[in-house]
């Protein structure tokens, strides 16, 4: 595996994978890599010739300055993980690399980012795409991978390829879990051993949102009650939004119907945890 710094390093093994024929495929991560990371890297390996993953802690999506300065940097440790999953050149530029001192666009997906985490987190969704959208024009991947459990950012992105053009397959693949069902996040580092057993009743929520409607249920508010309640029976935790939302707009249903998604973002202690699951 090659490490890479600078664009002009990047764009010179690029157009040297294309030269020969080779199909490129582009994991995006911010680093402190878990086993969802590798399972997209292990996928691109399989599926594509030349591997790209980057690690940059893009300072734009950070709506909390003290969120992006403790947010970890294990890059050392990254580095043999994405090798040890087939990555073939890991990314790592500075900010500079990627804005540089006159830099002033920006992407922003506006229906798909106005409710949920775009909410609740002022900017986030915009500094997302552009990076992603930068990325994309650096690593010029036939196929980028991502994963489910930020469904709102894969389909901020997928609705970003569709509108802007751009020459690539979105795959999103299904979200990697604990096995007591917590979704592997770099976050679930920050839960105390009782928090970590706790976090599990997350998905225990989703599945049973999953079951009512399976079972016929279809008023939003009693199938977002029954969730809450299971959740809320878990001391210091609280609840930020549940919602059952259309798969592809992501907006609220009052009278559910299939295909649907249930998302959630809870507080377990101090840490914020996000998931989802589809129900098809």
């Amino acid at each position: 595996m090659q490490t890479v710094r600078k664009v002009a390093d990047l764009r010179r093994i690029i157009r040297r994978a294309r030269q020969q024929g080779k199909r490129i495929g582009f994991v995006p991560t911010m680093g402190a890599l878990h086993e969802g990371h590798l399972s997209l890297i292990r996928r691109a390996r399989k599926e594509t010739d030349l591997v790209v993953a980057s690690i940059f802690v893009n300072p734009i999506q950070f709506n909390n300055g003290a969120d992006l300065s403790s947010y970890p940097r294990p890059l050392a440790r990254d580095a043999r993980l994405a090798a040890s999953a087939g990555c073939n050149v890991l990314f790592v530029p500075s900010s500079g690399e990627i804005y540089p001192p006159d830099f002033q666009t920006f992407v922003e997906v506006t229906q798909l980012t106005r409710r949920w985490e775009g909410k609740l987190r002022p900017g986030h969704f915009r500094g997302v795409t552009t990076v992603v959208a930068i990325l994309f024009n650096r690593v010029q991947p036939d196929i980028a991978y991502f994963g489910q459990k930020d469904a709102q950012q894969a389909r901020a992105v997928g609705q970003m390829i569709r509108d802007l053009g751009f020459n690539l397959r979105l795959k999103v693949l299904p979200t990697v879990r604990e096995p007591g069902g917590l979704a592997m996040s770099s976050r679930n580092q920050r839960l105390s051993p009782d928090e970590r057993r706790n976090a599990k009743i997350l998905f225990e929520s989703l599945q049973e949102g999953k079951r009512l409607i399976e079972c016929g249920l279809r008023r939003e508010t009693e199938i977002l009650r029954r969730m809450r309640a299971r959740i809320l029976k878990i001391q210091g935790a609280r609840v930020e939004y549940l919602a059952v939302v259309d798969s592809e707009t992501l907006e609220p249903m009052g009278r559910v119907k299939r295909p649907a998604m249930l998302l959630l973002a809870v507080r377990i202690g101090k840490t914020r945890l996000i998931d989802c699951l589809e129900v098809r």
